[in-house]
């Protein structure tokens, strides 16, 4: 067998396992949000941030930029603001976080 087949390979089976790992930290997250008692804000912290962790290293071997992310996720903002997306008529969370992203 070939590198390149053993690393298209690897690479497969690593996209698998991220998924894995993603639908796990979720399944987390679902579970601390159902049980007060483990409802503390690190262990929210904690599976939010894996979250947002396995996804962009799950695009990272789908073969995208962290950058490209990073302008896809502004984009879908803005447009969520242009279509008065709820949780910004409510919150505000959008702008907040659109505001955010800019200034990194």
């Amino acid at each position: 067998m070939r590198n390149r087949d053993i690393d298209i390979i690897k690479n497969m089976k690593t996209i698998e396992w991220l998924k894995a790992e993603l639908l796990t930290n979720m399944a987390y997250l679902h579970k601390t949000l159902v049980n007060n008692e483990d409802n503390t804000k690190e262990n929210l912290e904690d599976a939010i941030s894996n979250v947002i962790l396995q996804t962009y290293i799950l695009g990272k071997r789908l073969g995208l930029e962290f950058e490209d992310i990073d302008s896809a996720l502004k984009e879908n903002i803005k447009l969520n603001l242009i279509e008065e997306h709820k949780i910004e008529k409510w919150y505000g969370d959008l702008s907040k976080l659109l505001d955010y992203l800019s200034s990194r």
